[in-house]
């Protein structure tokens, strides 16, 4: 079970490190006065990621109260359609589409085959496959050019947030000075006690793309804390690639309450 908890969060962030053709990239830039919503969201818009296809082995650290797990995986992706993921030796399997999330296990001869509700419980915001495959990519969770925004500043970052933000869900966008890419996004829902925040520590180029290379995720639901840390070797784009799953038919479903 707890290895079903880890692969599917995975969906809900990630790194992208380290293949042959990846550079490491640095931001050189500093903060700018007088610079505009508009500008910002359309500097972010052109350093989307396009690419047909993307494969990497990914590695997850993942702790919930003081209890640490870890897991690697490969992770493959057709963009807009499938997000794939597989445990050593097809031991387990993940496969997540704009329809639903199915998962099985050989060793424990079980399934789920679901919507996105366990995902959105999970990180406590509701989630589908869009904002999942943004999450991945280091792309924001809601469209910046759906509602106006105002920007502000710290130090090291311009931000972003709905000029009519709601109280009771607040969202911030952390936008580099370097490269426009997310620094951070981060969600509070002060009523339910309910706080994400996904960090973007640093990105890479990867046949010219734009991906994060590292990224941290901090999940709060009152007192309890979920934090996941990921990291994704050898990451190559539009190679040919196959999604095989087939839930066995003798296998039992699982459910979550």
């Amino acid at each position: 079970m707890k290895l079903l908890k880890t692969l599917l969060l995975l969906f809900i962030v990630t790194s992208l490190v380290g293949c042959k053709s990846a550079k490491s990239l640095t931001s050189s830039g500093s903060i700018k006065e007088g610079i505009t919503a508009k500008q910002l969201i359309n500097d972010n818009h052109k350093q989307t990621a396009k690419f047909r296809t993307l494969q990497a082995r990914v590695k997850i650290d993942y702790t919930e109260n003081n209890k640490s797990n870890g897991v690697s995986v490969n992770l493959r992706m057709e963009k807009d359609k499938i997000i794939w993921l597989s445990a050593p030796l097809s031991v387990a399997k993940v496969m997540i589409t704009p329809d639903k999330v199915s998962y099985y296990n050989n060793w424990e001869n079980v399934y789920f085959d679901g919507d996105f509700s366990l995902l959105s419980e999970l990180l406590g915001t509701e989630l589908d496959f869009t904002k999942v495959q943004n999450l991945l990519l280091g792309e924001t969770l809601f469209d910046l050019k759906e509602q106006k925004h105002v920007v502000s500043n710290n130090e090291a970052s311009y931000i972003l947030s709905p000029e009519d933000q709601n109280t009771l869900f607040e969202i911030f966008y952390l936008l580099n000075p370097g490269h426009f890419k997310l620094d951070s996004q981060q969600l509070a829902q002060p009523l339910e006690k309910r706080f994400l925040e996904i960090d973007y520590k640093s990105y890479q180029l990867v046949d010219k793309q734009i991906v994060p290379e590292i990224i941290n995720i901090i999940a709060v639901e009152d007192n309890e804390e979920i934090l996941i840390d990921l990291e994704f070797k050898s990451v190559s784009l539009n190679e040919k690639l196959r999604f095989p799953f087939s839930i066995p038919s003798n296998y039992k479903e699982i459910t979550f309450k």
